[in-house]
């Protein structure tokens, strides 16, 4: 199995981030699953990356060329594709990946989940997507979420599939038995 991790490409102000990208590598390399991520060796990507690499898993990096220099490319990773843009980055990455987990990040990260979320809305594709929910960080984006289901431009089911927890055992649980709603029109 492999899952694609979005992340940032920042440390965050606490270290409960990095502890938690540190945990999720590790739990990814003890698993035998593969990371596929953004390819960058700095923030909280590249101490994921490195848990991974450190337990002996494998992690496949997708990085944009103009990107290769600015987010410091990772050089010691199992694979690192390097693409034409954040386009083909994210279509690169989905297509690599069997499912998704959002770690915390910025609008790099939030963009990313939001793109595979709406893909999930579509029918584009069926893969399970899980959020960490590290110290409460994604609290304030999932009470807009049941905004934007209050005020009817978010079915309940489609705000449903996000799989929300704490820990990245729990997530993968549930990736086995996830179930995609109906698509968007049906």
């Amino acid at each position: 199995m492999r899952v694609c991790v979005f992340c940032g490409s920042s440390p965050g102000k606490s270290p409960v981030y990095q502890d938690a990208a540190r945990r999720v590598g590790e739990v990814f390399a003890e698993r035998g699953i593969e990371l596929v991520y953004g390819g960058a060796s700095v923030g909280t990507m590249g101490v994921l990356a490195d848990a991974v690499l450190a337990g002996g898993g494998k992690a496949h990096g997708v990085i944009p060329r103009s990107l290769v220099d600015r987010e410091v490319a990772h050089d010691g990773l199992t694979s690192l594709k390097v693409v034409a843009d954040l386009h083909e980055r994210k279509a690169a990455m989905s297509e690599l990946a069997d499912g998704y987990l959002t770690l915390p990040g910025g609008a790099g990260t939030l963009e990313e989940l939001f793109e595979v979320f709406t893909w999930a809305q579509l029918g584009l594709h069926t893969k399970p997507i899980a959020l960490l929910d590290v110290d409460g960080y994604y609290q304030p984006m999932l009470r807009f979420l049941e905004n934007m289901s209050a005020e009817g431009f978010l079915a309940e089911d489609f705000r449903g599939m996000l799989i929300v927890t704490t820990e990245v055992t729990e997530a993968l649980e549930r990736f086995v038995d996830y179930r995609p709603p109906r698509t968007k029109w049906t």
